[in-house]
């Protein structure tokens, strides 16, 4: 399939693919939950692990990933395998939340984005401790178990809730980010923390969250949740108010109203 055929894909269809693949792998990621111990965990760095599954999910969803679309390369979390073209890229995490997975907790996720030259034209993001499916298109529309989504629409932080991620390894702006939260307690409704910033965006888009923002990110954690966020009307930047989410290690989302005032709070204290 050439550069031509590939860009008159229906992204529809292919995005439905993927929904599909998830669904496959997924069931196979809850069915060993009970099934791991102590010796199948490897630590990756600080406070990052990792198991059998989720390098057995990553093999599976990359040889799924051929089947739809032999010239795309990978940027994958565990690196099973490595191939990365110039045009077409899919970014996978294949579980995203690994150590609420191996504590039995039900917040994790399978990601996966289709980048054409780093940006995001197909995201799929299965939360898959509550089999909840979201999925998004450019241009089509973001999903969940095939409904339309939208974010929410408040616009003043006092009536909201939000969402981050807590640092596990890059320590130097912690102070800074100690200082957010701070603000965060005192002018919004509350915050949480996840542990799984894929589901995290997939939350703002439908509205359950009003705004998330986390550093010290990598890009198969938010390539999917962005295109999410993005197609159910919201805005996603980094800390600069750029474009720098997805390879820049930091990432706001919000709807387009809550936009500049949580901007502004995060400036505030994370730039510099």
């Amino acid at each position: 399939m050439d550069s031509v055929n590939i860009v008159a894909m229906n992204l529809k269809d292919l995005t439905l693919k993927v929904v599909d693949l998830c669904y496959v792998t997924g069931a196979f990621i809850k069915s060993e939950q009970a099934k791991i111990g102590a010796s199948d965990i490897e630590t990756k760095d600080l406070n990052s692990f990792v198991s059998y599954v989720d390098k057995e999910a990553e093999i599976q969803l990359i040889e799924g990933l051929k089947a739809l679309l032999p010239e795309a390369g990978y940027i994958a979390e565990e690196g099973t395998e490595t191939k990365r073209e110039a045009e077409y890229n899919w970014i996978i995490d294949p579980l995203d939340g690994t150590t609420n997975y191996l504590h039995n907790l039900p917040v994790f996720a399978i990601s996966i984005a289709l980048a054409r030259h780093n940006k995001i034209i197909s995201g799929v993001v299965y939360e898959i401790g509550f089999n909840e499916m979201f999925w998004a298109w450019k241009d089509g529309g973001a999903y969940k178990n095939e409904k339309a989504i939208q974010v929410k629409q408040a616009s003043q932080l006092k009536d909201t809730l939000l969402a981050t991620g807590f640092p596990y390894y890059d320590f130097e702006r912690l102070p800074n980010y100690m200082k957010l939260l701070a603000d965060c307690f005192k002018n919004t409704r509350g915050m949480r923390r996840f542990g799984s910033a894929a589901t995290d965006l997939a939350y703002v888009a439908c509205g359950r969250f009003d705004g998330f923002f986390e550093y010290g990110l990598s890009p198969w954690d938010v390539a999917a949740g962005s295109l999410l966020v993005q197609e159910a009307g919201g805005i996603v930047s980094d800390f600069q108010n750029g474009s720098d989410y997805i390879f820049g290690g930091e990432i706001l989302a919000s709807s387009e109203a809550l936009y500049p005032s949580l901007n502004t709070m995060v400036q505030k204290h994370m730039n510099g």
